[in-house]
């Protein structure tokens, strides 16, 4: 009878850990791009192409911004999207555009005393950018406007992979573990990281790469769940509220995710 418990127990177990987050397919666009930041929920696109040119596209119009002495766009953050930011890595420089890709502010870190040499950037609250300063190993939430760092995280022991925020919280994906800060830069979480490479993050959820499988780590939960999706190459994966995006092959295809 004890040897028929632990054998439910075990099974039990297994069909917990099997769990999938399930998900529809709901279009499929070809579209081409050098690289896609962003989709937001009214369907607005942001994206690069091939000559380093970022595009706003809505259903109506689509709007651009160059910089031809920054050269290549490393990130863009568009979560605010009054306040759209620009890395550019090769040059330690921020831009931030408004609604009209209109340059509103330029941040060049290698003028920024004490010189901070900057790996990632992502939105914070107000007028702050969260960046990793790569000399020190460490994440600051920088006050541009100010040219103030307001607060600093303890070093990290392992390569950052990833940086991602709103203003309520940022997630940074190392090496060795994802760790998640409140604005007020306290760390709140940390989850062993298993082989993820990349994340993608929306008001909800934090979805994961690993090789080309995608997983969710919901705000209501504490477990990373695998997501249920077509055999695919990902070049890039985005998410907006229930919709997760993937693009490959001048494809991108939007799905619904089915949260149980």
């Amino acid at each position: 009878m004890q040897k028929l418990f632990y054998l439910l127990v075990l099974v039990s177990s297994t069909v917990i850990a099997q769990k999938q987050v399930k998900t529809i397919l709901k279009d499929s666009t070809v579209f081409k791009a050098k690289a896609i930041f962003g989709v937001d929920t009214f369907g607005t696109l942001y994206y690069t192409t091939d000559d380093n040119t970022f595009h706003k596209k809505t259903k109506d119009t689509t709007i651009t911004y160059t910089n031809f002495q920054l050269s290549e766009i490393t990130s863009a953050d568009a979560f605010n999207p009054l306040k759209i930011n620009l890395f550019y890595r090769d040059f330690n420089t921020v831009v931030i555009l408004d609604n009209r890709l209109a340059e509103v502010f330029k941040i060049d870190f290698n003028t920024v005393q004490p010189y901070t040499n900057v790996s990632f950037v992502s939105t914070g609250f107000d007028n702050t950018l969260w960046i990793f300063n790569q000399d020190l190993q460490q994440l600051e939430l920088y006050d541009y406007k100010t040219n103030k760092v307001r607060l600093k995280t303890v070093p990290v022991q392992s390569q950052i992979l990833d940086l991602k925020s709103d203003y309520n919280n940022c997630y940074m994906l190392t090496e060795n573990y994802l760790y998640v800060y409140s604005y007020f830069g306290s760390l709140i979480a940390k989850h062993k990281n298993t082989g993820y490479k990349s994340l993608a993050f929306s008001k909800a959820h934090l979805i994961l790469k690993k090789q080309d499988k995608l997983h969710i780590l919901s705000k209501k939960s504490e477990d990373i769940q695998p997501i249920k999706h077509p055999i695919l190459l990902i070049s890039q994966f985005l998410v907006t509220n229930e919709t997760l995006y993937i693009y490959h092959d001048e494809i991108l295809r939007q799905y619904q995710l089915k949260l149980e």
